[in-house]
């Protein structure tokens, strides 16, 4: 998948936890939707993009928090 989706798509789970009153709830969120529900091809072609890109990546504050926070759980791989 091209890293443009990945963080529009990323974006979008962050617009919906960014509701949240609660803000490591939040972060803690998007880090479970992502981990639970994106392939772990999709996680590391975001991580590298991320990594790459940096600032630039796209991504919106929240999501590039979560990232930061819980860059651990995006890495690991479903046993």
């Amino acid at each position: 998948m091209d890293a443009e989706n990945l963080v529009k798509m990323a974006n979008q789970i962050g617009e919906f936890f960014a509701a949240f009153p609660d803000r490591a709830e939040a972060l803690d969120g998007i880090a479970g939707h992502i981990r639970k529900f994106w392939a772990p091809r999709m996680r590391e072609q975001l991580l590298a993009f991320v990594d790459a890109s940096g600032a630039a990546a796209g991504l919106s504050p929240i999501v590039s928090e979560a990232l930061s926070v819980h860059r651990q759980r995006f890495e690991e791989r479903a046993a």
